[in-house]
């Protein structure tokens, strides 16, 4: 996850309860909450995907 992407995020968010945000400032915010919430739904499902499950009988399911 890139640290520059989650501090525009949290700046974002600090001005927006401080001052506002403009409309277009509003949108900017969107767009990085979608690109975070991508990342990391492809960093879960990845882990998910690498998740082996070992019966007792030693047989692997996935």
């Amino acid at each position: 996850m890139e640290p520059k992407l989650i501090e525009r995020i949290n700046e974002l968010a600090r001005k927006k309860k401080s001052v506002g945000l403009t409309a277009e400032e509003q949108k900017e915010q969107a767009n990085l909450r979608n690109k975070y919430l991508k990342i990391f739904r492809e960093s879960v499902r990845q882990q998910l995907d690498r998740i082996e499950i070992v019966d007792d009988d030693s047989s692997i399911k996935q």
